[in-house]
Formats: structure tokens, sequence, C-alpha cells
């Protein structure tokens, strides 16, 4: 398969920064990363070399790549869609990348990491204005309602989900209901609604060249 499958903590540990894909262990003294910050693999802590330029345009690349859970090919669509729109491409990549209904479901605080988001929507447990998608990539927009099947509300994944969803406040650009387990997109995010560790311009700068 083409997705990666295997243990997530490790891309962590080769970006060598948290990447929250694992949602609560990633904030707890469990993270891998409190205790090996460095690359995974038989030499990873002989691994000094700075990286500049080129490496650090890729890194924030995959970087990116690796939150979302998105392949090469699709997220080359997300920055060509971006560059033909009016506006700033970085900001506008990011707004796509976050408007992808699993990252929306993660957001409203119905799963604790994108990749079980991904899993709930896989799964059909999540519609969209009334309707099942099961489409992690679908691009949501403004004004729709995103909600958790009726049948699905006591799904122990989904539970958790909205019980550390306390500890995440929801952005300000989506508005979710626990007691429903609804929500709704307000407007599109900003850049500065959106948390993540990720430099948006060095991946411009990587794909214009």
């Amino acid at each position: 398969m083409a997705r990666y499958t295997g243990p997530v903590c490790r891309l962590c540990r080769r970006e060598a920064t948290k990447l929250f894909l694992k949602g609560t262990k990633c904030t707890s003294e469990r993270c891998p990363l409190e205790k090996r910050n460095f690359p995974p693999g038989q030499h990873g802590k002989d691994r000094k070399a700075k990286i500049v330029g080129y490496g650090l345009q890729l890194h924030e690349k995959q970087k990116a790549k690796r939150i979302y859970f998105t392949l090469e090919g699709q997220f080359r669509e997300y920055y060509e869609k971006a560059n033909r729109s009016t506006g700033v491409t970085g900001e506008i990549l990011i707004q796509q990348l976050e408007r992808r209904l699993d990252s929306v479901v993660f957001r409203l605080g119905f799963a604790i990491s994108r990749r079980q988001s991904r899993q709930i929507v896989r799964h059909g447990h999540i519609t969209v204005n009334g309707k099942k998608v099961n489409i992690p990539s679908y691009q949501t927009k403004v004004g729709d309602e995103i909600a958790v099947l009726e049948a699905s509300k006591k799904l122990i994944i989904i539970e958790q989900g909205v019980q550390s969803a306390a500890q995440n406040p929801v952005p300000a650009w989506l508005q979710a209901n626990f007691e429903t387990m609804s929500g709704r997109i307000l407007s599109l995010p900003r850049r500065d609604d959106v948390n993540l560790p990720v430099n948006e311009q060095l991946i411009v700068e990587l794909y214009s060249k």
C-alpha cells in the first residue's frame, strides 16, 4: 500500500517535532519524543547534520503531508489549486487541508486525532448536510452542517473525542454542539486559527522551483 500504515510516532521522531498524530498521547509523558528526541533507526543519534535549503523545504512538505495523511499526488493537487486561486498561496493551501472532512471532524472534537477521524469518516459515521459522506478528503464549505449519525453517537472512540474536546477548544471558524454531536462551518479558517508546526511558505517555495 502507498499510504503509510506503520507506527506514527516514528514520523514525529523523524521530523524532530510533535505532529500530534496520536491524540492525547502526544501531550502526555508517554510521548516517545519526550525520551527519544532523535530520528528512528540504528544510527538515529548520529544524524546531526543541519538541514538547509531544499532539505528544509522538503521537510516542511513532509510534515504537512503526514499531519493530514495525504499522498504526494493529492498534496500536489492541493498546491496547484491554491496556486491558481486569488490570495496568498500558502494560506489557501492550509485552508484546503483544514477543510477536509476528516480534519473538520477532528477539529470539532469528535475524534482525538486526525487518524482516528479518518477512520470514523471512512466507516460512514458522519453526515454532511444530512447526507452520509465516507470520503475523508471531501472538501467542506462555509455553512455546511457536520453531524455524527444517531446510531454512531455511542461509539467509544467518538465519546472519547468529545470528552477530550474540553481540553482542546473548538477553533473560532467552527461551531460545535456536543449534546447533538453536530457542528457548523462558520467561516474559512485563518492561518492564526491553525496552530500547526508547519511553515507553508517553504512548501510554496519548494513547488515553485
